[in-house]
């Protein structure tokens, strides 16, 4: 578990201090070290934290559970996963009526992946995983909604190919991720065979 508390503190640790640094001119650190450089080791912290996730969830698995999860959790977390697959694609496409009503989409679909895998899983490596990841969503989202950030302005143009996307992509990687991805990334099959 080490690793994985580890990987959670780089990682959130440095999206966090993105989300509360000081934006005010001459503090702003990016402004300061400049964009290219702020990125690069925003980048490399992350990543790092990120691949000590990956190796400390793995080492953790066999810990034991905190709590055994409803048999019907699985379909709840199915059934969560197809709007925060729409939601995330929305959230790298035009401003259409999804992005402009989630505010936030990426945002959105970090809380319903992390919720729906909560429901799912009750191993001490994913309720510490997964909490993580929904705690910092809320965090992020209250930061800034504090810093007036509220997404797309509701009188902003909607694209109506943003949400056409949104929607195509999205279920899209769900049937992908649902029937191949997930199994072979994580060694966990979503659908039972047989």
């Amino acid at each position: 578990m080490p690793y994985l508390v580890a990987g959670l503190v780089l990682f959130f640790g440095v999206h966090l201090f993105s989300a509360f640094r000081s934006r005010a001119p001459g503090k702003d650190l990016r402004q300061r070290l400049g964009y290219a450089p702020y990125m690069g080791l925003y980048s490399l912290v992350a990543i790092a934290g990120f691949v000590l996730i990956i190796i400390g969830y793995d080492q953790a698995r066999w810990i034991g559970s905190l709590y055994f999860p409803p048999v019907w959790g699985r379909h709840v977390t199915m059934a969560l996963m197809l709007p925060a697959m729409i939601a995330l694609a929305a959230a790298y496409l035009p401003a259409g009526r999804i992005k402009k009503a989630l505010k936030h989409p990426m945002l959105v679909a970090v809380k319903l992946w992390a919720l729906g895998h909560l429901i799912a899983n009750g191993e001490w490596n994913s309720v510490v995983l997964f909490t993580s990841f929904l705690a910092y969503a809320v965090i992020d989202r209250i930061a800034v909604k504090k810093r007036g950030d509220n997404g797309p302005a509701p009188d902003a143009p909607s694209s109506t190919l943003g949400d056409i996307g949104a929607l195509i992509i999205g279920i899209g990687a769900y049937l992908v991720f649902v029937f191949h991805l997930h199994e072979w990334l994580i060694g966990v099959p979503v659908v039972l065979k047989g």
